[in-house]
């Protein structure tokens, strides 16, 4: 794998909208965050593009991304938000470029699309964590989440344990992989394309929002079907944001892991506070790290060099 290098005060990130259009004023808050840090901001030119749902045409996010891509003087890419629209620009990427000039991508959500393809096609490894336009500007964002971009600026080994949160057991084991994932749906929709996520003796992310118990079962057994569940070596379930069903009788959430999980030889954690959800905890996807259902641990090493 590749670890991007390292971020100092005074470096350059550029900030694109990819997917949705971001809401310009949080957008804005957020920036400031980053100066704040040391940083210099740059904007895609398309950024306050509005394409129905889409934060401009195809084209326009296309551009900004390539833009940031070749840009020697862009240090990371920040994701301003995720929403839709990542799959669309995802075949027509400089994968090659990424690969001769890597950088720091971070975003979640529908970046997933982008963290996935990226990895499988150049070896970089990058950030799953919150975005400009969707925690950063918003007035809950805390000082853990806040603290996560640390890591950018320094190797850190990063440790996950129940100080952080609850975390239920629902698998048990101890794996090492690589760790990979992230957005449920996303990872569903890349089934099929020269896209699809390699779960095979890797350390599966999964999270999700909006996705009643029905909807994640569905997507869940999806995945199972493919392949992908059983071939993992070890699952993470991070968070579910508003997944209580609006139509009853349901079976509930738990019941839904239970089902798809629980009879894996493989240990499955949930509980992780890592997703659509604040705390939002931040972590490189393409490291090592190791999960542990004995002691409720995950360890992933650093990210950057």
């Amino acid at each position: 794998m590749i670890h991007p290098p390292r971020l100092k005060k005074g470096d350059t990130i550029g900030v694109i909208a990819p997917a949705g259009p971001p809401d310009r004023t949080r957008l804005q808050k957020a920036i400031s965050f980053f100066l704040n840090m040391g940083l210099c901001v740059q904007l895609g030119k398309h950024i306050d593009k509005r394409n129905g749902y889409l934060a401009g045409t195809d084209s326009e996010r296309l551009e900004d991304l390539q833009d940031m891509i070749t840009n020697p003087a862009i240090k990371a890419i920040v994701f301003a938000r995720g929403g839709y629209g990542c799959a669309r620009i995802t075949p027509y990427i400089d994968f090659a470029c990424i690969k001769k000039q890597p950088k720091i991508f971070w975003g979640y959500s529908d970046i997933t699309y982008l963290h996935t393809a990226i990895r499988q096609r150049t070896g970089l490894i990058t950030f799953h964590g919150p975005m400009l336009a969707s925690d950063i500007g918003n007035d809950d964002f805390d000082y853990l989440s806040a603290r996560m971009f640390e890591q950018l600026f320094q190797p850190t080994t990063y440790t996950y344990t129940e100080e952080i949160s609850p975390l239920h057991v629902i698998a048990e084991g101890n794996a090492n992989g690589e760790l990979v994932g992230g957005n449920l749906s996303l990872l569903v929709s890349s089934l099929g394309t020269p896209f699809e996520i390699d779960t095979t003796n890797r350390l599966l992310l999964l999270e999700d929002i909006g996705e009643e118990p029905y909807r994640i079962d569905s997507m869940l057994n999806q995945l199972k079907l493919a392949g992908k569940l059983e071939s993992a070596a070890g699952i993470i379930l991070g968070d579910f944001a508003d997944a209580k069903p609006k139509v009853t009788p349901s079976l509930p959430l738990d019941k839904v892991f239970d089902d798809y999980f629980r009879k894996l030889d493989i240990p499955v954690i949930s509980g992780f506070k890592i997703g659509h959800c604040m705390p939002h905890i931040a972590i490189p996807l393409g490291v090592e790290a190791c999960l542990s259902s004995y002691d409720k641990k995950l360890i992933a090493k650093p990210g950057v060099q």
